[in-house]
């Protein structure tokens, strides 16, 4: 069942369009719900909140509401930026799940309801009973800020915290499902005992998850840059055939890695250990150098770490980065220096093989876009992945992943995988809508997906690609398939923007401004944009170059183009995979 769409061209201002987009979304999920239940009007509801970067808090919500299920209430999930703060109040039992992007931002889809309940209108709260489950990652200095936020927010406006909040590192399973064992016998409480039955058919979870990784064998590893270029991206290809496992275009491969052996037996050798120790490690017992080969982050070095390695050199100047609280003086004094540079550095503080290890966090898996359709090619799946590689201090550095899939796996090595699927990046599901793609470098690769997914579709909706790089002669990654593309009519049209070929730099977001009267037109088409990249520079410039665009072409004020993106990202029209 499709939800409502309001066409651009609809006769309503911003506020009415904005009233009926929530009334349809909701509407839209009662009826969902409905559709399969009985009894349901004397169940009490749960409404589910989550707000997502990646699909995490997605997944759990949608476990939150099977537990709710199981106790007779009636659970209603709903993405942050299907809700209006308007429609809070009615919530009088509410679950908040939510994830934490990049230094304490809110996730996309959570920062409109967000910027809402921080305004003079936000209304009070006092018949909200509310719990908050917080996902973050404890190697940032503000661990779980957009749950903390929420909590105190709720709490401000009046509701009532029925269950503290809960705060989940990486390894969130364990923690979410004791809180979800907690909370919900609360939210269930005093409520009448009526069996909500739901008669939907759900699709079944795969075996394989991030404690059962599947096992794949690595196809096929090429580069696609040039010899001669500034870097090194690779094409790879994962055979899943008998597994199983499924994916749709916009989903993400993850990649569970070892750590590289020289790496591995310099930082043994820098600690003062010989890596034959034995030590206990998820309940058996490994020899050091195993551990630090498949169990733990050996890369960034984590706040604890730092300080000890401080502590124990005396080191006058580390020492006082760290007590002055400076984050940004720290985080430069920090930067391209990864754990071995620090041991380095401080040749007299050596660490028993205990010690060092309860000071490292564990070996956490890679997410990465997915560059093909699994409609396309469903028993394999591909990755388009920058090997990182640099010199700093001295020495040579590659990322933990990206050269692990370069250089370390063959024919013979199980690369352990799973997938993420990421509901909101998707392509359009009515085939006659437009679709423009802003993808420069890798960010390509969930384009190449779509692309593939409309042809396989047969999708009649135009499509623009807005890519670029470097320099075109060594970094035109898929030039061949992209040219292919443009020749039989799948790629409407393409917009190039390589920085270096000439004096001035032109980036993508250059090449929307020159055609932002095309770009606007497809916008008023019902088109969607889509953004996959780098998240602190390249999609901030973008984001920037719509509002302009819609300002200058739709003859808007500064408040009618911000209303006029917001209202993209409500509808699932502005939607972006960023990192």
């Amino acid at each position: 069942m499709k939800a409502p769409f309001i066409p651009q061209n609809a006769p309503y201002s911003d506020t009415q369009r904005a009233w009926l987009g929530g009334f349809f979304a909701g509407m839209h999920s009662h009826m969902l719900h409905s559709a399969g239940s009985v009894n349901q009007a004397d169940a009490r509801t749960l409404h589910i909140l989550y707000g997502t970067q990646t699909g995490n808090s997605e997944s759990l919500a949608n476990d939150a509401a099977n537990a709710a299920k199981k106790h007779g209430l009636q659970p209603v999930v709903k993405s942050m930026d299907e809700v209006e703060i308007g429609q809070l109040p009615q919530m009088q039992y509410l679950l908040i799940i939510t994830s934490t992007y990049g230094e304490g931002a809110m996730p996309d889809n959570a920062e409109m309801l967000w910027e809402a309940a921080n305004s003079d209108a936000a209304p009070r709260l006092e018949n909200v009973n509310y719990s908050v489950l917080a996902l973050g990652d404890t190697s940032y200095d503000l661990f779980c800020q957009a749950g903390i936020d929420w909590d105190n927010k709720l709490a401000a406006l009046g509701a009532k915290r029925l269950f503290d909040r809960v705060d989940c590192d990486v390894d969130f399973e364990t923690p979410a499902e004791k809180w979800l064992s907690e909370v919900i016998p609360l939210m269930a409480e005093g409520a009448s005992t009526v069996a909500v039955v739901d008669t939907e058919t759900q699709p079944a979870k795969s075996a394989y998850n991030r404690k059962n990784p599947f096992p794949a064998k690595m196809r096929v590893n090429r580069i696609v840059t040039a010899l001669d270029s500034s870097k090194e991206t690779r094409h790879y290809e994962i055979s899943i055939d008998g597994s199983g496992l499924s994916y749709e275009a916009g989903d993400a491969l993850c990649v569970i890695p070892t750590n590289c052996p020289d790496l591995v037996a310099q930082i043994i050798k820098a600690i003062g250990c010989t890596g034959a120790e034995d030590e206990p490690v998820n309940g058996e017992l490994m020899k050091l150098s195993d551990a630090l080969r498949t169990h733990f982050e050996i890369k960034l070095p984590g706040k604890e770490l730092i300080e000890e390695i401080a502590s124990r050199s005396g080191d006058q100047e580390l020492n006082a980065l760290l007590l002055s609280g400076d984050k940004e003086k720290l985080a430069d004094y920090l930067w391209g220096r990864d754990i071995l540079d620090l041991l380095l550095q401080f040749p007299g503080v050596e660490f028993s093989a205990a010690e060092f290890l309860r000071l490292l966090k564990p070996l956490q898996h890679r997410a990465y876009s997915i560059s093909s359709s699994g409609k396309k090619h469903p028993d394999s799946v591909h990755l388009t992945v920058a090997s990182v590689r640099y010199d700093a201090h001295g020495r040579q550095h590659k990322g933990v992943c990206s050269t692990y899939l370069a250089d370390l796996v063959n024919d013979e090595t199980d690369v352990r995988i799973f997938f993420t699927p990421n509901s909101h990046f998707r392509v359009p599901a009515d085939d006659n809508l437009p679709m423009i793609m802003v993808g420069p470098g890798t960010g390509i690769a969930p384009f190449r997906a779509f692309l593939q997914e409309r042809e396989f579709r047969k999708a009649p909706g135009k499509n623009w690609l807005f890519f670029g790089d470097r320099n075109a002669s060594t970094d035109f990654i898929y030039r061949e398939e992209i040219e292919a593309m443009q020749a039989n009519g799948l790629l409407t049209k393409l917009d190039l923007a390589f920085s270096r070929d000439q004096a001035e730099k032109i980036y993508v977001q250059d090449r929307m401004k020159e055609h932002g009267a095309e770009l606007y037109a497809w916008l008023e088409q019902g088109g969607y944009f889509f953004v996959c990249g780098d998240a602190y520079r390249m999609a901030k410039d973008v984001d920037q170059a719509l509002h302009d665009v819609i300002r200058e072409h739709g003859k808007k004020t500064l408040v009618e183009a911000v209303d006029y993106v917001n209202q993209l990202k409500k509808d699932k029209r502005y939607v972006r995979d960023v990192y």
